[in-house]
């Protein structure tokens, strides 16, 4: 799932960046060094990318990639579970996103982002969907587009299209077969019920990266659908000691079938625990 960055795709945004760089060169470099800061696991590391974007956003208020940025550092914040007061990260990422769709309307790392940050807090899952469309159709080479793209068909509820995003996503960019893909892809065959294949990734996702709490939980249901109970109970027990949260909404999922799928597993893997 789009909580872990990759190092390959920071590269890839720091390239696309260069591109298009403020005017103010400050805040360009506050931008550039939060973005090495920006796909960390590690929650000081993300509080300091907020810190620098900050920075860069007082010094240039119309500085879109900075916002979509930040709007994402509070997303992740939130997923973590790494805030107070979720709701305020909520309220907080959502403005930084549209105030960062004002300013870059037609740039596609900035849709992109704004493009999940929207589909995870739940707001109006098409308008998400024809923001990244409209990125991809700006540039169709967009690898990290394609991912994105792929996340929010999962949370609309055609995880057969987020699996050909994701295909294209891998083709675009070959070197991405790693926690990020495998983890999205994994949740996307879970959802279209093919257990076997999404086990095989989420593992190998949580190979990459073992302390993103979703992969844990997607990974649980499967299993539990699978009758695999003992293994089911053991990665609840993984995610405990990464987070006492272990049930969520799942809120995100829009489709109330697929909601229930994820939800019911996680609650039999939680359940039968010992």
């Amino acid at each position: 799932m789009a909580g872990v960055i990759e190092p390959t795709l920071q590269e890839a945004e720091i390239r696309r960046s260069s591109e298009r760089p403020t005017s103010d060169l400050t805040a360009y470099d506050l931008y550039l060094r939060a973005l090495s800061d920006w796909g960390s696991l590690e929650k000081r590391r993300i509080l300091r990318a907020l810190d620098l974007l900050g920075q860069a956003i007082e010094r240039d208020p119309q500085y879109g990639p900075a916002l979509a940025l930040a709007a994402h550092c509070h997303q992740r914040l939130e997923l973590r579970g790494w805030t107070e007061d979720p709701e305020a990260a909520r309220h907080t990422s959502v403005d930084l996103a549209r105030q960062a769709l004002r300013v870059g309307p037609d740039d596609p790392n900035v849709l992109a982002l704004v493009a999940f940050v929207l589909g995870y807090f739940g707001e109006d899952i098409d308008v998400a969907i024809g923001l990244i469309d409209h990125g991809l159709a700006l540039n169709p080479s967009f690898a990290a587009g394609w991912h994105w793209s792929g996340v929010l068909r999962i949370f609309a509820g055609q995880p057969g299209l987020a699996i050909q995003h994701f295909e294209t996503f891998l083709r675009l960019s070959p070197r991405d077969r790693v926690a990020v893909y495998l983890s999205s892809i994994g949740e996307a065959h879970f959802f279209s019920r093919r257990f076997d294949e999404a086990a095989a990734n989420l593992l190998g996702s949580l190979e990459r990266a073992p302390s993103f709490p979703v992969t844990y939980r997607v990974l649980a249901a499967c299993y539990a659908h699978m009758g695999r109970l003992d293994e089911a109970r053991e990665i609840i027990r993984r995610l405990r000691a990464i987070t006492p949260a272990v049930m969520e909404p799942g809120t995100r999922y829009r489709n109330p079938e697929l909601r229930e799928l994820f939800l019911s597993g996680l609650r039999l893997a939680a359940s039968e625990e010992s």
